[in-house]
């Protein structure tokens, strides 16, 4: 085996995660530097994901190379393995082989990964939607559907299950539903076949964290669309066929999507560092790990307790990921302060000009929520660059219908052959 690189984090800080939080911290530190260790060199903006798997949005245009969104930072491909509390030494498995990197000050944000219970062929044939690869590949599978269809295919090949209704289950049902109904109009065959689209979640309403206003009107224009809308009742089998309901309902369906929940990188059980029972990094009103002096974690892999809600910590949201990352940033420059953090507003979109936004307690919701909702990830989006992008797909998308090009062969050449 090769000798491991040494190497110093830049301005001495090491950030472990190249996503949402770990980028703006390395952004908000500014000419500092920092050095980031990350799988990917682009940072996911996650809530655009369902417009990408949709087709509305250039998948390209959702992600954030990380070099220019940071550029006093060094990056590094690849991924944490071994972390040395007593040498403050990190070692990784990078692009360029093993590395060892000593910090001064090591920031903590490899986020989260799917959550899925043993439930009986889930594993085997379920799909999940948590980065881009899971929304082109959604993409693909649904316009598959529509094609083997249209070919003779069985009923359960326009059957479309979605477990999970937080934000992206019904985003992603919304977009894709949105999508299928549109292609129609290509797919004369089926025009007179029904659709089944299936929500599901164990909760007792669905968008269950936004006010009942909202949700009640998400889920009155999700059901005059045709969706069926199963709350209190969980997945109890799915074989690639058909999905069982635990209620006792059977539902014929070649595509079942996964989106139940978050739970913390498993990677956090390798670096010996204080965690919760849900397997979070427990971290103090500074976003410093208990116990250490020079580590330091947030986002969906950190317990974060918020000043401004006592008693509770963070959920795992785009939102209070950056202004923990603001938080963290002035931190590590300067005396530690307590984070707080109270929400302003939460928005949703339900497919093309619907939406929903709770901005400071007033309830928006139609076009206006649409409009809303838009306009607040547009100014979220870092980069000039990016959302002069994302803009130009949003206009383009106003005066053409949407695109059925299906790219499953994407990422896959066949090579050359003698």
């Amino acid at each position: 085996m090769a000798a491991a690189r040494e190497t110093s984090a830049r301005g001495g800080t090491l950030v472990l995660g190249g996503g949402f939080a770990g980028a703006y911290v390395a952004r908000l530190l500014g000419t500092r530097g920092a050095t980031i260790v990350s799988a990917h060199n682009s940072m996911l903006y996650t809530p655009l994901l369902p417009e990408a798997a949709s087709g509305t949005l250039e998948p390209r245009h959702v992600v954030v190379p990380l070099r220019q969104m940071c550029p006093h930072a060094d990056l590094v491909l690849g991924h944490a393995t071994a972390l040395d509390l007593e040498t403050r030494t990190v070692s990784a498995d990078t692009i360029a082989g093993p590395a060892a990197i000593r910090y001064e000050q090591l920031v903590v944000a490899l986020g989260a990964v799917n959550r899925v219970f043993p439930v009986p062929g889930l594993a085997e044939h379920g799909r999940g939607f948590k980065d881009l690869a899971d929304g082109i590949a959604l993409r693909n599978h649904v316009l598959q559907r529509l094609d083997a269809a249209s070919a003779g295919g069985p009923g359960s090949e326009l059957g479309f299950v979605f477990v999970g209704a937080g934000y992206a289950g019904v985003e992603a049902l919304a977009e894709l539903n949105d999508l299928a109904h549109a292609a129609l109009r290509y797919y004369p065959a089926l025009r007179d076949v029904e659709q089944r689209w299936v929500l599901v979640d164990a909760a007792p309403t669905i968008l269950a964290d936004i006010p009942r206003k909202l949700g009640t009107y998400a889920a009155r224009k999700l059901e005059q669309r045709g969706v069926e809308i199963h709350v209190g009742e969980t997945l109890a089998s799915y074989d690639g066929d058909t999905a069982v309901l635990s209620g006792g309902t059977s539902v014929p369906a070649r595509t079942l999507v996964w989106t139940a929940g978050v739970k913390a990188s498993p990677l956090l059980r390798e670096f010996g560092l204080p965690l919760d029972d849900r397997g979070r990094v427990r971290v103090d009103a500074t976003l410093r790990v208990e116990g250490l002096d020079d580590v330091w974690s947030l986002g969906d892999c950190a317990a974060v307790p918020n000043t401004r809600t006592p008693g509770q910590t963070d959920p795992p949201t785009c939102q209070h990921a950056l202004r923990q990352a603001r938080r963290l940033a002035k931190n590590l420059s300067g005396d530690p302060k307590p984070y707080g953090y109270r929400m302003l507003g939460q928005v949703a979109t339900l497919g093309r000009f619907k939406g929903i936004a709770d901005v400071m307690g007033v309830h928006v919701s139609g076009f206006l929520g649409w409009f809303i909702a838009r306009s607040y990830h547009l100014y979220a989006l870092p980069l000039f660059s990016r959302k002069a992008r994302v803009v130009t797909d949003w206009t383009t998308s106003l005066f053409f219908r949407r695109d059925i090009a299906e790219l499953s062969s994407l990422g896959h050449p066949e090579g050359l052959e003698p």
